[in-house]
């Protein structure tokens, strides 16, 4: 029996699904991203979570494109999402904030407090920060009462867009650095480790799978949050570690992940073995 209910149940309902844990998850957490590509707005959210939302657990702002908008539009997409059990992540827009020195970084914070933010994302991608500094960023956003969820990964320049030769010719760090790393983020009190894609799954001529491994090993599944840049990368997860396993992909892509994850439907060769044991 799946756990997927609404005011008058779910459609086809006698066609069952894989058990999905209800929200809040701790594992199978999806999140999507919203404003980036392109524009997201209050009504388009909302036909995605009035269809699909009790699939969505978070929404994730990028690129910073909520420091564009106006403040009544960002407080109407956050306060619907909130409606709808799904919490806001501000995304990596910390690595902008951190340019403009500590003042900036506090009133950063204060704000996405009084916007009613659920999550802020601790990032470097494009910047050269000291480990210890970003450990303490975590432990200040949490003693401020929000949730920190440390961006980590093995690749320099990773989450704006750049060609993948342009970062292929920035080398690739350790990946044995980047879980110690993470393990210091949830020593600090993050919630989540969102593991970037570039260098692992994308921009490379073959997938660094044993990164993958690695993160999952050493920080189990409930930790940890891989980014998922196409069907082909979230089928391959999903596949490999189960639909328990917690993944961000574009908001367009939804209903395609929530298909593998439930069982209904896939690629050839996911279809049909896609499976979940709940007594």
């Amino acid at each position: 029996m799946d756990e997927i209910s609404g005011k008058e149940g779910r459609a086809f309902s006698f066609l069952g699904l894989n058990r999905r844990d209800a929200k809040p998850r701790q594992r199978g957490v999806t999140e999507i991203r919203g404003p980036y590509y392109t524009p997201v707005g209050k009504r388009q959210l909302e036909d995605i979570f009035e269809t699909f939302g009790e699939y969505v657990d978070i929404l994730k702002f990028a690129g910073g494109s909520f420091s564009l908008m106006p403040a009544e539009a960002l407080r109407d997409i956050i306060d619907l999402a909130h409606a709808y059990g799904v919490e806001v992540d501000t995304g990596g827009f910390i690595e902008h904030v951190l340019t403009r020195g500590a003042d900036a970084v506090d009133k950063y914070i204060e704000e996405c407090k009084d916007f009613e933010f659920d999550i802020i994302e601790v990032s470097k991608g494009f910047i050269s920060v000291p480990a210890d500094d970003m450990v303490r960023l975590t432990s200040k956003i949490v003693a401020a009462g929000l949730r920190a969820k440390a961006e980590v990964g093995i690749q320099f320049g990773a989450g704006g867009g750049s060609p993948p030769r342009e970062l292929a010719s920035e080398g690739v760090q350790d990946p044995g650095w980047a879980i110690q790393q993470a393990k210091r983020h949830l020593d600090a009190g993050a919630s989540m480790i969102m593991v970037e894609s570039e260098g692992i799954t994308e921009g490379v001529s073959s997938w660094r799978t044993d990164v993958i491994s690695g993160f999952i090993r050493e920080l189990g599944l409930d930790r940890v949050m891989f980014e998922a840049a196409d069907p082909e990368v979230f089928t391959w997860y999903v596949k490999n570690y189960g639909p328990e396993v917690n993944l961000f992909v574009d908001h367009s892509q939804i209903v395609l992940l929530e298909s593998l994850r439930s069982g209904i439907w896939g690629t050839k060769d996911v279809w049909g073995r896609v499976v979940t044991y709940k007594p």
